[in-house]
């Protein structure tokens, strides 16, 4: 029998390049839980603790913002952005 490992996209942000592509390729899905859930995988892989201190934000309130549902405020998700070396960018959208 041949065991796979889980695939944990947390294993692959390394570096401030990959993490930007991956949260915009998360923003391309109308779902904001997708977003969420790739910025949750990149605070895994920055460790969870240190953006939570990077961000000025407690570690409980870091977990409660990422969590899927939860409609955190726009300040929270810049901080949260800023505090892993990324920004938000408006391009116009092409039909």
């Amino acid at each position: 029998m041949v065991k796979l490992a889980t695939f944990d996209a947390a294993d692959y942000l390394d570096d401030e390049e990959t993490i930007a592509e991956y949260l915009s390729a998360a923003l391309e899905d109308p779902n904001p839980d997708v977003f969420l859930a790739a910025i949750r995988d990149v605070a895994r892989a920055r460790g969870m603790t240190q953006l939570a201190k990077d961000a000025g934000l407690g570690r409980e309130s870091l977990y409660k913002a990422l969590t899927p549902g939860a409609k955190p405020r726009y300040d929270t998700m810049l901080k949260l952005l800023h505090a892993l070396g990324v920004k938000l960018s408006a391009t116009p959208v092409h039909s």
